[in-house]
């Protein structure tokens, strides 16, 4: 089994929802590609993200067998983290009503692994299947979608003038 070199941030001050569209970018990439992506970002949460794949990297720089610039992120996650100071709290809303203040926490984490590794981990499942073409004729129409009566085209009606 492959090495896999783990970093991560707790109780960030991003929701996890933000975050995890940063790490739906890198997910699957090579590390250097990784960051390069993380840096052109201009999402908040990214800079985190840079901050866990970076530490992950220098995990990884602990072993001497082990290149750096070789790996691939393979695993990479958000979870939501308690609300920042452990409690809902309340702000004045539009008429008399009381709106809730929920100052939301995750924790990021990263694992890195081998390019080598994560290839003969690929290499047991069978590959996607193409998508089918579809014919010339039926191009340009939503595919299974039925004819209904108010979708059929109408005939238009001639005025006698």
């Amino acid at each position: 089994m492959a090495t896999s070199f783990r970093a991560s941030h707790r109780y960030a001050k991003t929701t996890a929802r933000k975050a995890r569209l940063v790490v739906d970018m890198i997910r699957g990439l090579p590390v250097n590609a990784a960051l390069v992506a993380l840096d052109r970002s201009d999402k908040r949460a990214a800079v985190m993200v840079g901050k866990v794949v970076r530490s992950a990297v220098a995990n990884a720089g602990q072993d001497t067998d082990i290149d750096p610039n070789r790996l691939v992120v393979a695993e990479a996650r958000v979870d939501e983290g308690p609300l920042l100071g452990g409690f809902v709290r309340w702000k004045a809303g539009s008429r008399g009503r009381a709106m809730p203040i929920r100052k939301r926490t995750a924790h990021i984490h990263v694992a890195l692994a081998p390019a080598a590794a994560r290839a003969k981990a690929g290499a047991g499942t069978p590959p996607a299947a193409a998508p089918t073409a579809t014919p010339p004729a039926a191009a340009g129409k939503p595919a299974g979608r039925a004819k209904t009566k108010a979708s059929a085209p109408r005939a238009a009606k001639k005025k006698d003038t």
